[in-house]
């Protein structure tokens, strides 16, 4: 996709200083954490951050139900392929055969592609099935199972790709605690309410 402003999203001065802090981050190569508690305005945030980096976004929602094959891909069946030769009439060959098939899922399409991926309250997912995340920020590699299409075991990450993450606080009902190593990995921006210019736009706006 690629994100427009609707008619009704407010900018400010605020609402500009933390994009501004999250694309110096992102484009120097770090992924960026917005944190906050639920109506800060996150999803919004980042979709207008993401905007600013001009590049097709990847959205992901968590999911308690996700595991590492939702976001990198999955073996989704098998091609069957079968050759009979009878040229000579007296001769009849006959040859099959067979291969996984492969689809890639939302994380690995962004990685290959250098797109922007946006993973909307990732603390949602349980921890393991983001793990495939730890190489990917890190070392700029994805991780594939040996059934892969092209039967690579790994993907070296595009340089244009960025990532955004938002959580709700821990406490909240269906969240996870995330592994230290993720979060070690990415630049938190805790978000709290909006200051008062940005509220009365905001107010008027709606």
């Amino acid at each position: 996709m690629a994100p427009e402003a609707s008619d009704g999203f407010v900018t400010s001065p605020y609402v500009e200083g933390l994009t501004q802090r999250a694309l110096t981050y992102l484009e120097i190569g770090y992924p960026v954490h917005l944190a906050g508690f639920a109506g800060t305005g996150k999803t919004t945030l980042a979709f207008h951050i993401a905007a600013k980096l001009g590049r097709p976004v990847i959205l992901i929602h968590g999911d308690d139900e996700f595991a590492s094959s939702d976001l990198v891909g999955r073996h989704s069946g098998y091609r069957k392929q079968r050759l009979i030769d009878n040229f000579i009439h007296s001769v009849l060959k006959t040859e099959e055969s067979m291969n996984i098939t492969w689809m890639d899922n939302r994380l690995t399409m962004a990685c290959k592609d250098g797109y922007t991926l946006i993973y909307d309250e990732f603390t949602r997912s349980r921890p393991e099935a983001n793990n495939a995340l730890l190489s990917i920020l890190e070392e700029k590699i994805l991780n594939l199972p040996k059934m892969s299409q092209g039967g690579e075991s790994y993907l070296e990450v595009h340089p244009e790709f960025r990532a955004l993450f938002t959580s709700n606080p821990e406490e909240y009902a269906g969240v996870h605690k995330t592994q230290d190593a993720l979060l070690d990995r990415l630049i938190t921006i805790s978000l709290g309410h909006f200051d008062r210019p940005t509220e009365v736009q905001i107010t008027r706006a709606k």
